[in-house]
């Protein structure tokens, strides 16, 4: 049985502060993040959030967006749809999305289709629990994904963490 399969299915593992704190270098802000808690969202401090109740993936988002995606499926296939869609369709301005390393899936080849610029960080991202403590290494390695203008900053910020890769300028489509 694949590692991953002994996922715990636990939706709530919250992004460390050091990962924020380098996507609001590269955005600016973070205006929205449509798949959040309160608790969560002490650390990214968005503008707007939207929690499980208030289903993000029916919400208008704007401006530049924070996501890290519920892991489950098929909620993670959906919010990577939809930040494709209102990227494209220029409903946000930027975004970064924080998800696992699963380049084989169709989700994730619908991200790589709109990035600008991908990072594949060395080892694996110790995400907050609840209460905020560090949680053990997650099951598998994860990827952070920038759509905007800024992909050169984006290189510039995430390259402490990892091996970064800029989009060629033509996307190819999904």
């Amino acid at each position: 049985m694949a590692h991953v399969k002994h996922n715990s299915g636990d939706n709530e593992w919250y992004t460390p502060g050091h990962i924020i704190d380098s996507a609001r270098q590269v955005m600016g802000s973070i205006d929205c993040d449509p798949a959040s808690s309160e608790i969560a969202n002490r650390t990214v401090g968005a503008t707007v959030y939207f929690t499980k109740d208030d289903n993000g993936l029916i919400q208008q988002w704007s401006g530049n967006v924070w996501l890290n995606p519920p892991y489950a499926q098929p909620l993670i296939a959906q919010f990577s749809d939809a930040l494709v869609e209102k990227y494209r369709s220029a409903e946000i301005v930027q975004a970064i999305t924080l998800t696992n390393n699963a380049s084989e899936t169709k989700w994730a080849q619908t991200l790589f289709s709109a990035a600008s610029a991908a990072c594949f960080p060395r080892g694996r991202i110790r995400f907050l629990d609840p209460e905020g403590r560090p949680s053990g290494a997650p099951l598998q390695g994860q990827m952070i994904c920038y759509f905007g203008p800024n992909r050169e900053r984006f290189k510039k910020v995430f390259a402490q963490f990892g091996l970064v890769l800029l989009a060629r300028e033509q996307r190819a489509t999904v």
